[in-house]
């Protein structure tokens, strides 16, 4: 009698046991999951901060080009520049860095003559044979016929791709287009090690065959035929002063390559920009950035160009 009731003891001791074991891991795995479920929930409160303070930035950038337009010619008044200067402001516990860039001083790549885009690629550190061949696989990826230019790429050579495809044979809608387009691979859209990606000094929106040199990044100004970088280092210090509004008030500094980069080139503003915003909290690393393309005309605003999250500029 005394040996099984020692036997009971036992057996309730392990009971007990085991049933301490598994309140304790049950109690570990909800401090786990609380404390998990909480970082995750306060992850995403940051992150709705950050792209709730980088669309603030859009907006902020909007309200700059209105006030710039109207203050243009204005005195002593300070405005934002669309030559893409950072500029900053803050929203609670959350700073926006904003960029504006007007969209006429990039390379249409619908309209603008390929010299313009294997000058740029040349500017760039690409070799003249991947400029070569980049350039004519954009000119034969939009145009209308299949005919092959020398370097380039029509349905013939997309659909012997493992997933088909082929040439759209029309204008380029978007800049991710590019990225179906031979030779256009992510590190030449967007840049790889000390070289830049292509991506950002191009454009759909400004339909225009010329360059605006007042608002041209240099890496552009230099692709335009008869320049230089004496020159180009020349018009980017004269409008850091004083904005060029004709391509005849530079005739001077552009000496006896006036004819040549006259064909090309302009000055003035345009009416469509890219703002991009990026929000980042005081204890923030990253930040969420927003790029947005706005149509100015009048005093009404419309976006063509929305993207959220987007890359950041630099």
């Amino acid at each position: 009698m005394k040996i099984q009731f020692k036997k009971s003891r036992g057996i309730a001791l392990v009971l007990v046991l085991w049933v301490l074991v598994v309140l304790i891991v049950t109690a570990f795995s909800f401090a786990f999951t609380t404390r998990t479920e909480t970082n995750s929930t306060l992850a995403f409160k940051n992150s709705i901060e950050e792209k709730f303070c980088s669309e603030a930035g859009i907006e902020r950038g909007v309200m700059e080009l209105f006030y710039r337009r109207q203050n243009l010619n204005v005195e002593g008044l300070e405005t934002w520049r669309a030559n893409g200067t950072l500029y900053k402001g803050t929203l609670g516990d959350c700073t926006y860095e904003v960029r504006i860039t007007d969209e006429s001083g990039k390379v249409d790549i619908n309209t603008m003559p390929d010299i313009i885009l294997k000058n740029l690629l040349l500017t760039l550190g690409f070799g003249a044979e991947e400029a070569n061949s980049i350039t004519d696989s954009v000119m034969d990826w939009k145009d209308a016929d299949d005919l092959v230019r020398l370097n380039g790429a029509e349905s013939s050579y997309y659909m012997s791709l493992s997933n088909p495809y082929k040439a759209k044979n029309a204008d380029f809608e978007t800049l991710e287009e590019l990225s179906l387009v031979k030779g256009l691979t992510a590190q030449v859209l967007n840049g790889s090690g000390e070289r830049k990606g292509i991506m950002g000094f191009l454009t759909v929106h400004s339909r225009s065959s010329m360059v605006n040199i007042n608002a041209a990044p240099k890496e552009v100004i230099m692709a335009i035929p008869g320049m230089s970088l004496s020159v180009a280092d020349a018009l980017v210090n004269y409008r850091s002063a004083k904005e060029i509004q004709n391509i005849n008030e530079v005739q001077t500094l552009l000496g006896e390559a006036y004819p040549m980069v006259a064909l090309y080139a302009q000055g003035g503003a345009g009416d469509i920009f890219t703002i991009t915003s990026t929000g980042v909290r005081k204890d923030g690393k990253t930040g969420y950035t927003t790029s947005a393309t706005v149509v100015l005309k009048d005093n009404k605003h419309r976006f063509v160009y929305y993207k959220s999250p987007a890359q950041a500029t630099q």
